[in-house]
């Protein structure tokens, strides 16, 4: 009888994670088709029509993403698992305002926070991190798993803590790893021209 069970637990498993977790490539943002992005089903997202992304984008599992006031999020990124991205707050509404929580009457006016945030290109973002309104990510930065990202960030930041910090910069460690690679280094020096063209005035 065990034997049966543990064969039946193994199908369920098999078919929920079929459902409910295979992560397909192909995704649609602002009418365009984004053939190499891979979004979670566990992923949820309010207010989808203003969440923008560039292709090669990876959301992973159990995310959470609230683009009332826009986000953006660059080509190459990865979202990984359990982080939330959320471009407004309440958290000040809740103590000075009468409103409720996204009721933006007269009485939440300077208590609710409202603002876009963007991630620039091939970012990573570590598990259980927090993405806060307002916040812009420099293309190539790396966010450390468990941080509380609010600000802006320059190019190759490192981040993390609770809040985030700039603790590094990504060329650095990417300087020994390419020399283990350099099948890779054309690529990637190829993309450092790009950003530093885009970040001319």
């Amino acid at each position: 009888m065990t034997g049966v069970r543990a064969w039946v637990n193994r199908l369920r498993r098999r078919a929920w994670r079929w459902v409910f977790f295979r992560m397909v490539f192909g995704e649609r943002s602002g009418g365009a088709l984004l053939a190499g992005t891979r979004i979670s089903p566990s992923t949820c997202i309010e207010h989808e029509e203003r969440l923008v992304l560039e292709d090669d984008v990876f959301i992973g599992h159990f995310n959470f993403i609230e683009a009332s006031a826009g986000v953006r999020i660059g080509r190459g990124s990865q979202i990984t698992n359990y982080v939330s991205i959320v471009s407004h707050s309440t958290h000040r509404a809740v103590r000075a305002a009468a409103a409720l929580s996204g009721n933006d009457s007269p009485a939440s006016d300077g208590a609710v926070v409202r603002q876009p945030i963007e991630i620039g290109q091939r970012c990573f973002i570590g598990p259980h991190s927090t993405i806060e309104a307002g916040t812009v990510l420099g293309h190539g930065t790396l966010v450390a798993s468990h941080s509380r990202v609010r600000g802006r960030f320059p190019d190759f930041a490192v981040l993390a803590g609770s809040p985030a910090t700039v603790v590094g910069d990504t060329r650095e460690p990417d300087r020994a790893w390419l020399a283990a690679h350099p099948q890779l280094r054309d690529g990637y020096e190829a993309w450092l021209r790009s950003v530093a063209a885009e970040a001319k005035p």
